[in-house]
């Protein structure tokens, strides 16, 4: 009674029983309705992989941020990437800001304790003398359909996903074009799944240029026997 009446009192609920391992798959059961399914795979590895082992025996009131501080260091010193320690941090920072939201937590003690994000690594692109190398090697050496795929993506600039998801109901060969409507994507290197882009900038009217579109019309003509 005590515990409820103070917690009317500054508006925090806490729960001395609840522990960070709990809470973690709690948190992740809400918020797989509203995630894609390959972000929501990465999350939940990213919880039961590192976050659990980590801090999972802690109740969730006795985390504090010199142990998430110390985690950090430690993964960093035995050489672990840093891509992945700040995706790990990031995730018990977003899912404890859920808990100071629901009133779980008076503060974040994962707020400060996130790593700087790392750069990515500089992209280099083709000049088209390579592209026109890789395709041709393609053609020559082996013909199937993956050298009219490549022909495609690089051609139009589709992502891998995209042109992987293609439907001909999008393509429309006596326009000269066709539309990003869907994307493939794989979820822990298993399951396929289909879903609509994630932004509405990526649904978008491509136009073909006289290669693509002779890599589509092969792939257009039924085999012959």
């Amino acid at each position: 009674m005590a515990a409820v009446l103070d917690g009317e009192l500054r508006g925090v609920y806490e729960n001395r029983r609840t522990a960070v391992a709990s809470y973690l798959r709690e948190w992740l059961a809400t918020r797989k309705p509203h995630l894609a399914p390959n972000t929501y795979a990465g999350s939940a590895a990213c919880v039961e992989r590192d976050l659990i082992p980590a801090f999972g025996h802690l109740r969730l009131l006795d985390l504090r941020p010199e142990h998430v501080d110390a985690w950090v260091s430690a993964r960093l010193e035995a050489n672990r990437g840093r891509v992945t320690v700040y995706r790990a941090v990031s995730t018990l920072r977003n899912a404890l800001n859920a808990a100071v939201r629901s009133w779980r937590l008076r503060y974040n003690p994962a707020k400060h304790s996130v790593p700087p994000k790392p750069r990515a690594a500089e992209r280099t692109c083709w000049t088209p003398e390579q592209a026109a190398t890789f395709l041709q090697h393609g053609a020559e050496q082996y013909a199937d359909q993956l050298t009219d795929l490549f022909e495609v993506m690089l051609g139009t600039g589709m992502r891998r996903g995209e042109i992987l998801a293609l439907h001909w109901s999008d393509v429309h060969l006596m326009d000269r074009k066709l539309y990003i409507r869907w994307t493939l994507a794989a979820i822990d290197n298993g399951k396929i799944h289909l879903r609509e882009p994630k932004t509405e900038a990526s649904r978008a009217w491509i136009s073909l240029s006289p290669r693509v579109m002779t890599s589509l019309h092969r792939q257009a003509r039924p085999p012959s026997r």
